[in-house]
Formats: structure tokens, C-alpha cells, sequence
């Protein structure tokens, strides 16, 4: 059944806008939206946390510190049927975006940013130890999935307006464009695309002004004019990196562990993010007993001080964040926060209640550097009067550890301080903190979510699709070869003539020699001592090449392909390295991820209707059609399909399509068909040995 178009679609189908004028104005509609989400849901954060603890507060007095346990209680009781509505909104979202982004063509449902706001704003106004850049994040991206979903666009651009909306909303909450564009680069997309970054740039600029016209241009923390005070000071920097991995690690671990916990017992979803309100609250009414506690005054950009103070692990923190920076804060409240926090964080989010990681990072990046730069002030009495320094470091080194990105952590502080002064240490610690927590976890606070769900993510894809398919099912079998003694005249003929840019070199035997591309022949071409008079193909060729084998994953082809940046390797037997069987291409590769998408998908569903899948006999099979096929162009009604095997769809693109009669099968369609195992396996050689009718 084909969807129904919408009116905003059927009118671009008309127009026919410029791509970079339609893409633009996108931008511009995404990011004044972020802008607006998160305005919102700042103020809504805010009205909430005073009508908690300060309303309530004020109504039953009698309550007294009985009122952090159960304020908690009551906004986990309320986020419970949110998340019911739409399980995305559950923990702090980044992760489901992620997915989306990898697995869905950046599809995400639209009701997704309205229970996400709410749950959220519920959560973290009641006390929950969260942050409010995940929420925004996740509903940034939503709002331009749903644009790009209701205009009909392209996965491509799909994904391009989820990072757009990311980006406008990190740019929005915490006044750092520059720091959401480096998020959406950096985490979401994983890596520069020169043709997504401008979009990305606009949409992160358009929420920024949309969000300082409303609230004012106000920096989220006011810094001292902090600066290095000798080189020295880059090794105790450097000592912060280290001891931030190891924390960074600890708090992705507690996270974990919660959210396994919880997801494993066996208790109504309805009702589990009450008992991390429970948990929570427990911890602050304990906390707040504690003697020698000191609370900020005052208001800022993240909201005034409340007339009912709050434990400093319940929110986001900004307030307690601001006082660390400022070296206002006694050694042993900062030290038992580096481990309080990160608890309380891990019963809100692993219960189930909706929230982000990042402020949670920032904070407890924020008390490790200040603890330790009162640490750091017994020897070096210079350096223990600026502790506030490190704590500001500190918050870049933390989050550099988690979320294994730094460029995004350094900008981040920088833009929320407004201090160039510590752009140096942030760097040293920001880099030392990511590679040395990397080396030692290779997950971050954002993967190990989609680990467990066996969604391996790295460079924007995901591991396990890719080591899921074999080189066999689409490398090109029958490749173009050219002979080590051709010509340099047949050479180039040979490139002219088919477009293709490598060819393996054969030898007199007709096993593989060699591989020659058009930059080996460049290459020869810039000596100046270059002559093609007598060249043969064997002087320009790379004998002995790197290759791979039929049997062999994807994902290995593409780590041999990396380290000199190869466009294409030979396939060869297993029984002999010099019998070629095909040759794999980067186009083949993109083939490859979609063939196992479709195929993860199909495990999916398999998993969710099992009774209808329990026979063993029956099974799904995906194939791509190559150039080579001769049932490649066929229409469906002229292959005589055997009754036991069924073709399901057919993937072309971005596009899922029904198989129809008159449905021409093309070269580059990824097939699935279900069917009698024993008749399924050759089912590819049977379409190629059917007899077409001629046309």
C-alpha cells in the first residue's frame, strides 16, 4: 500500500526548489524550532522545580526535609505513564537518536518530543539528578525527522535535519552554538560531511538567536579570569585527564549496572521510575542531615536560587557547578560528590525516568577537578588558589571521558565560560581523558546503551551489520581484468571505455598478479622522467596486493581497506591466494550495509513473532542483484518462482518496495524472499537460469 503524500510535499514535487535553497530553508525551520523546544522546556523545568520546592514547600511546612524523598517519589510516579506512551523517552535519549540515525534512516516518531519534553521536565523539576541537553537533543532531532519524514525526503536528508535539530538544541540550552555543531559532527554524525556541516551550522545559528531573544544572552556561568601560571601546571592538568578517565569509566559503569538492574527485574515498567525516586530521595534526605552544607544564592542563566534549598546531586547542578568554579567549596563536600552524583544519576536514569548525561558529566567533572585542585594546592600553594581553574577543566575532561568527545567538551566549556584563558589545559586534559578512557572501555556512556542491544556503533555505523555480511554476497564475481604485459595504450582505453577506475592484473596463467588504478597510472605520470613508449601494465601495477576471501565479513574488508585508504581489494579462493574470484568496491560496501539492515531488521521481527517462525524447515534468504545476472531487469510475473519460496521486498535505495508483477527486478535491488529452506539456498542460481522471455 503506498503512503499518502502530503500537501507540503506534493507542492516541493511541483516547485521543485534548488537543493540548496530547499535544504537551507530546512535548516532555518528546524533550528528556530529547536530554539523554541528548548525555551520551552527550560521555563517548564523551572516552573516545576519552584511549584515543588517552593510551593509545596510553603503549603505543608510540616514536611520538612521529608519533602526530598517525597517530591522525588511523586515525579516518578508521573514520568511512569509518559513512558509508556513512547518507550523512546525512557533514560537519557541520545542513544535512541543514535540508533535512528544507523538503523531507521533518522526516522524517528513524531510523538516522541512531545512525551520526552514533559517526561523530562517532570524529572528533573521534581529532583531527579539529570541533565536537559539529552532531552532536547532527542526532541531537536524528532522535530527534523518529522519535517524530512512529512516532505517525503531521502534517508540522507533525513538524517542531515536530525543532526540539525541536535545541534539547535544544544546550541538553545546552553547558549553554544559553536559546541552544537561540534556535537551533531562529532557524536551523532561521526565525522566532518562537508555537505551536511553548512546545514548543521545554520540550524545551530537559527536556534541561538531564536533562544537569546527570549531569555536574554547570558553566559550559563560566570568565570574568574583564570590563566596558566607556568608551564609546569600542564602536568597537573595532564594528572586530571588520567584520574578523569578512571571516574568517567566508574560512571558509565554505575549507569549500566542500573539500567541492566532494572530493565531485568521483573516489576511493572508503570511503576519503576518511582522507586529510583525513592532510591534518589533516600540519598538527598541523608545527604541534607549532613553538617556543614553551604548553598549558592543568586540566579544566572540556568534559573534563580530556590527559597527551599535541594541536595547538590538532585537537577542539574548549575548552581553548586558555578559555586566549584568560583573555589567557593569546601575539599570533602567535592570529594564525596564525585561518587553521589553519579549514584543519583544512575537511580534516576536507570529507573527509567527521562533525562540527559551531559550535565551530570559536567557536574561531577566539575567537583573531581576542584577536589583535586585542593589536592594539588598542598604542594603547590600557587596552584591551590585558583582551584575553581581546575574544576572548570575538570567538567571538559569528565565529559571527554564519557561521551568520547573532546572537541565537543572543549567548546562546550568554553562557550558556557566565556574563558579562552584555559583553552591550552582544556585541550591536554579534554584529549587525555578520551584516548586513555577509550583504551581501557571501548564503549561511551552513549554506545553501551545500543551495545547491549547488539548495536555496535563506530564511524556511524554499526559493527555487527557489517561483520553480518560475507564479501561473497556483493562483491562483483565476473570483474574486469587486464593482463600484466597489455599496453599503457590499452590500459587507458580500457579505463575510458568502462568508467571503472582498477582493474587486477592477471599474469600468463590467468591467476591474479597485481591490481592497477588510475592513481598508479597519476603517479607515474608526475615523474618527470615518464615515458609510455614500451610501458606495460606490470611496471605500473602493485604486485602481490592486499586481498580478502568470499567467506570473510565485511567489516574485515573495510579494516583492510583503511589503513591506505583503498578503494577496491581482489577477492580471492581460500584454497589458492592466486585464483580470483571477484573484486569488492566502497560501492559494494554501502550495498552491503543494506543488505544488513534489512536482514537485522528481519532478526527483529523474527524475534517479536516467534510462534510464526518456530519452523525450522522455513527460513528468509537476502541477495543483491548484480550487472552481471541475467534475471537482473526481469519483470517478476516472467520468473517461474517455485510455490514453496516467496519474495517478500525488495530494497532499491532508500526505498522498501512490494514486489508486484510488473515489477522490474534491478541491478544494485536488495531481494529478500522466505521460503522451503532446502529450495531457498540456490534460489539466486534459479533466477539466473530461468528463460526470459525476449522484449
Amino acid at each position: 500500500m503506498t503512503p499518502k503524500r502530503s500537501t507540503l510535499s506534493l507542492y516541493l514535487d511541483r516547485f521543485s526548489p534548488p537543493e540548496g535553497l530547499l535544504l537551507l530553508i530546512l535548516s532555518v525551520v528546524v533550528g528556530a524550532s529547536s530554539g523554541l523546544a528548548s525555551v520551552f522546556f527550560v521555563k517548564l523545568i523551572f516552573a516545576i522545580q519552584d511549584f515543588s520546592y517552593g510551593s509545596v514547600a510553603e503549603m505543608v511546612p510540616f514536611l520538612g526535609k521529608w519533602i526530598y524523598l517525597i517530591v522525588p517519589i511523586a515525579g516518578g510516579l508521573l514520568v511512569g505513564p509518559l513512558i509508556l506512551f513512547a518507550q523512546e523517552a525512557k533514560g537519557h535519549g541520545v542513544p535512541e537518536v543514535m540508533q535512528a540515525l544507523i538503523l531507521r534512516g533518522g526516522r524517528i516518531r513524531p510523538r516522541v518530543a512531545a512525551a520526552k519534553i514533559v517526561a523530562s521536565a517532570l524529572c528533573i523539576g521534581t529532583g531527579g539528578s539529570a541533565g536537559r541537553e539529552g532531552p532536547i537533543i532527542q526532541v531537536g532531532s524528532a522535530l527534523g525527522s518529522s519535517i524530512g519524514q512529512i516532505l517525503h525526503l531521502s534517508d540522507e536528508r533525513i538524517r542531515n535535519l536530525v543532526a540539525c535539530g541536535a545541534a539547535g538544541g544544544i546550541a538553545a540550552t546552553f547558549n553554544a552554538p559553536i559546541a552544537g555543531v561540534a556535537f551533531a559532527i562529532e557524536v551523532l554524525m561521526c565525522g566532518l560531511q562537508m555537505r551536511a556541516f553548512g546545514n548543521v551550522v545554520i540550524a545551530a545559528v537559527s536556534a541561538a538567536v531564536v533562544s537569546r531573544s527570549i531569555i536574554g544572552d547570558k553566559f550559563a556561568f560566570q568565570v574568574p579570569a583564570y590563566s596558566m601560571h607556568g608551564l609546569e601546571e600542564i602536568f597537573l592538568y595532564l594528572i586530571l585527564g588520567l584520574i578523569a578517565a578512571l571516574v568517567g569509566i566508574m560512571f558509565i559503569r554505575m549507569l549500566n549496572f542500573a539500567e541492566v538492574t532494572f530493565d531485568n527485574w521483573k516489576f511493572p515498567q508503570l511503576f519503576k521510575p518511582a522507586v529510583g525516586g525513592i532510591l534518589l530521595g533516600l540519598l538527598g534526605l541523608i545527604y541534607m542531615h549532613l553538617p556543614g552544607l553551604t548553598f549558592p544564592s543568586g540566579s544566572g542563566a540556568h534559573g534563580a536560587a530556590l527559597s527551599t534549598p535541594i541536595p547538590h546531586m538532585y537537577g542539574s547542578g548549575f548552581p553548586f557547578i558555578q559555586a566549584a568554579i568560583h573555589g567557593q567549596t569546601p575539599l570533602w563536600i567535592l570529594a564525596a560528590l564525585v561518587f553521589l552524583k553519579p549514584l543519583a544519576t544512575s537511580f534516576t536514569l536507570g529507573s527509567g525516568n527521562s533525562g540527559g548525561v551531559f550535565a551530570p558529566s559536567l557536574f561531577i567533572g566539575a567537583m573531581l577537578g576542584g577536589a583535586l585542585g585542593h589536592v594539588f594546592g598542598f604542594w603547590f600553594p600557587d596552584v591551590g588558589q585558583h582551584t575553581g581553574a581546575f574544576a572548570l577543566v575538570g567538567m571538559a575532561a569528565l565529559f571527554s571521558a564519557t561521551a568520547r568527545a573532546p572537541l565537543t567538551a572543549m567548546l562546550i566549556v568554553f562557550e558556557m565560560s566565556n574563558d579562552y584563558g584555559m583553552i591550552l589545559p582544556l585541550m591536554v586534559a579534554g584529549v587525555t581523558a578520551s584516548y586513555f578512557s577509550q583504551w581501557l572501555h571501548p564503549e561511551s556512556i552513549y554506545t553501551m546503551k545500543l551495545a547491549r542491544r547488539g548495536v555496535r556503533f563506530s564511524g556511524g555505523r554499526d559493527l555487527d551489520i557489517m561483520q553480518g555480511v560475507k564479501v561473497s554476497e556483493v562483491m562483483k564475481s565476473k570483474p574486469l581484468t587486464i593482463h600484466k604485459d597489455a599496453s599503457f595504450s590499452e590500459l587507458m582505453a580500457l579505463f575510458q571505455d568502462t568508467h571503472i577506475l582498477g582493474f587486477p592484473v592477471t599474469a600468463d596463467d590467468n591467476k591474479l598478479w597485481g591490481i592497477v588504478t588510475l592513481q598508479d597510472v597519476h603517479r607515474a605520470q608526475s615523474e618527470p622522467s615518464f615515458s609510455s613508449k614500451g610501458l606495460t601494465v606490470g611496471r605500473l601495477a602493485v604486485e602481490n596486493p592486499i586481498t580478502v576471501f568470499p567467506d570473510e565479513p565485511i567489516w574485515l574488508a573495510i579494516q583492510k581497506m583503511s589503513p591506505r585508504d583503498l578503494a577496491r581489494l581482489p577477492v580471492v579462493a581460500r584454497h589458492d591466494a592466486r585464483t580470483l574470484c571477484g573484486i569488492i568496491s566502497r560501492s559494494d560496501i554501502l550495498r552491503a550495509y543494506d543488505v544488513g539492515v534489512v536482514r537485522k531488521q528481519r532478526g527483529q521481527i523474527v524475534e517479536q513473532q516467534v510462534e510464526l517462525r518456530k519452523a525450522k524447515e522455513n527460513g528468509f534468504v537476502e541477495f543483491v542483484l548484480k550487472e552481471e545476472d541475467s534475471c537482473s531487469n526481469a519483470l517478476i510475473k516472467d520468473l517461474a518462482l517455485p510455490d514453496t519460496i516467496n519474495m517478500v521486498s525488495i530494497k532499491r535505495g532508500s526505498q522498501i518496495l512490494i514486489p508486484r508483477g510488473n515489477t522490474a527486478l534491478n541491478a544494485g535491488d536488495v531481494i529478500t524472499v522466505y521460503g522451503r529452506l532446502e529450495d531457498i539456498d540456490g534460489i539466486k542460481d534459479f533466477l539466473n537460469s530461468c528463460r526470459l522471455p525476449e522484449r
